[in-house]
């Protein structure tokens, strides 16, 4: 497979494994539009830079026998694809239904009329050179396939501009502690940036062919890798929220943040026999649930060697370092754990060393994963 092959795959790719990862939730929710838009426009998407490509234009024109058909294929998908662009972010944003009704209806009114219109010019057009790079400026002034150049032009430069405008408003509200969202938005923004300057090109190699002058090379140099680098951030933009926002990767970050925590306190759960094997083929919610119960068991294996006046002296420190008291306290109980963990390790090698205490601090109930943060910085 060539570089640019695989670089034409792969916005498709990402968009399948986006499919994916939506199916499941489609069919328990199929009731809910916004979901089976993501799924109409990663199903319109994932084929469309592969459809794009020259040698795929020229194996779709050769198997249907009708000269320049992926023209009016690819420019009725793309412009398909542009609207379900915008129908998906005005559901995503959301607001009051009758408002996101009416807009989607709108929109939907307005993109669908524009492929019917690309496909009806085609077919009264007449192109009899087949063009595997330079259809729109080889064509821009020919009856009825210009028209159709156009149609496509204008219908992908709304929905693109729409889409950059909607996700760059939504962007500067969106809560900053929803990072999966806001890093999708912001990949779709600059994927919409990028297409835009592809249009730019795409449109000035078209007028100049109005006006008399060759600027093919906007068209089939310039434009190009533009597009792809858009259809990769694009698919980019729809994958992050998706696998982000999902119960597995919420889970899969959790188990990899329990990581110190449970490397520290696993030889002591062990050695209290309250371990149970896990399967290799485990799904990462189970492994999260046995590592929050490795830790826990740990914990209590510890739990007369945690040292009061080693919880004074850190909350004491944190606190003075600006930390609120529920940020001092979670440092000073990773601060008694970590001392703890020395303690227990010394008396366990040497057969002697220290013995528990006859009155030990008591851990506070806090989140594993904080407690896993601060034990980190405490080791």
């Amino acid at each position: 497979m060539s570089g640019e092959t695989a670089l034409l795959l792969l916005p498709g790719s990402l968009m399948v494994l986006a499919l994916l990862i939506k199916i499941p939730k489609l069919r328990r929710n199929w009731d809910q539009p916004l979901n089976r838009t993501a799924c109409a426009l990663l199903v319109v998407g994932a084929p469309i830079t592969f459809l794009a490509s020259p040698p795929t234009i020229a194996a779709v024109n050769r198997r249907t026998g009708v000269v320049n058909f992926s023209a009016p294929l690819v420019f009725g998908l793309l412009t398909v694809f542009s609207g379900l662009c915008v129908v998906l972010v005005l559901q995503w944003r959301g607001g009051p239904p009758a408002a996101v009704r009416r807009a989607t209806r709108l929109t939907s009114a307005v993109f669908g009329t524009a492929t019917a219109a690309i496909v009806a010019l085609f077919v009264i057009g007449d192109a009899p050179v087949e063009r595997l790079r330079d259809l729109d400026t080889y064509y821009a002034t020919t009856p009825w396939i210009r028209e159709m150049i156009v149609c496509f032009l204008v219908a992908h430069t709304l929905g693109t501009s729409a889409l950059t405008w909607l996700c760059a408003k939504w962007f500067a509200r969106a809560d900053r502690s929803l990072r999966p969202l806001r890093t999708g938005l912001a990949l779709i923004v600059l994927a919409g940036l990028l297409d835009l300057a592809y249009l730019v090109a795409k449109w000035a190699s078209v007028a100049a062919r109005w006006v008399g002058r060759d600027c093919v090379y906007l068209s089939t140099d310039v434009a190009p890798p533009l597009a792809s680098a858009s259809a990769l951030l694009l698919g980019a933009g729809f994958v992050v929220p998706l696998v982000g926002g999902s119960a597995t990767w919420t889970a899969f970050g959790e188990y990899r943040r329990l990581r110190p925590l449970w490397k520290a306190l696993r030889g002591f759960a062990a050695a209290q026999g309250r371990t149970v094997p896990l399967a290799w083929w485990s799904p990462v919610r189970i492994r999260l649930v046995h590592r929050e119960s490795v830790i826990d068991d740990g914990i209590l294996a510890l739990a007369g060697w945690f040292d009061p006046r080693v919880h004074a002296a850190a909350y004491e420190e944190a606190r003075g370092r600006g930390m609120d008291d529920a940020r001092a306290a979670t440092v000073a109980d990773a601060a008694v754990l970590a001392a703890a963990c020395r303690l227990k390790a010394a008396a366990r090698g040497s057969g002697a060393g220290p013995a528990p205490l006859p009155e030990p601090h008591r851990l506070g109930h806090r989140p594993l994963t904080a407690l896993a943060h601060a034990f980190r910085t405490s080791v």
